[in-house]
């Protein structure tokens, strides 16, 4: 039964630039997109739909030998609970409630050096111990995302900027990989990282 289940999902649903869009890879699209509107309003229902969406690509990714983005989905479906957990339950520093708040420059340093001293590790593991075709490009959106997720998870405003170059770098990877419709998905959440922005600049 799983076997045909697997199979159903990676069925195309449709084809698009001469790539095939599978079944699973449509609705964890849906699933990502409603997550990022949810993401944008503050609204806890983000967690679930990134965890649920984020098994959905590790599998799509997998059997497209992605295995930075896949492992990287793993990750993401840990930190949805971690993330839902510190929205329902976490506290500052100073023992308030989370809210939408700054890091700043300052705060920022410390995790951006480390983001881009593990991208090359990343990377060289990537290229020597797998068949990724990709694995420097595979590498660097699977470092930057770690950052993105956990300034998120924390409603630091800098979440927005860092997944405006996630998504730019994911676009060109996928398209690469022939994913057309997350290349759209992706592309997509380049405007909404803005709009984020914005709304939470306003918080």
């Amino acid at each position: 039964m799983l076997a045909t289940l697997w199979a159903a999902l990676l069925a195309p649903a449709f084809t698009a630039f001469g790539s095939p869009a599978s079944w699973l890879e449509v609705i964890a699209f849906v699933l990502a997109v409603w997550m990022v509107i949810c993401n944008m309003r503050v609204h806890l229902l983000a967690w679930p739909l990134a965890f649920v969406s984020s098994l959905m690509y590790f599998a799509l990714f997998w059997d497209g030998r992605l295995y930075g983005e896949a492992s990287l989905q793993l990750v993401f479906a840990a930190l949805a609970l971690w993330g839902w957990w510190q929205w329902r339950f976490g506290r500052t520093r100073e023992g308030d409630v989370l809210k939408v708040r700054r890091l700043g420059l300052r705060g920022l340093l410390r995790p951006v050096l480390l983001t881009l001293a593990t991208w090359p590790l990343l990377g060289l593991f990537l290229a020597r111990a797998t068949d990724s075709p990709l694995p420097w490009w595979d590498a660097f959106p699977t470092v930057a995302s770690l950052l993105g997720q956990w300034l998120l998870a924390r409603k630091y405003e800098e979440n927005w900027p860092t997944w405006i170059v996630v998504n730019a770098v994911s676009v060109v990877l996928f398209g690469l990989k022939g994913y057309w419709l997350t290349v759209i998905l992706y592309a997509g959440f380049i405007p909404l990282s803005v709009i984020g922005w914005r709304a939470w600049r306003r918080a």
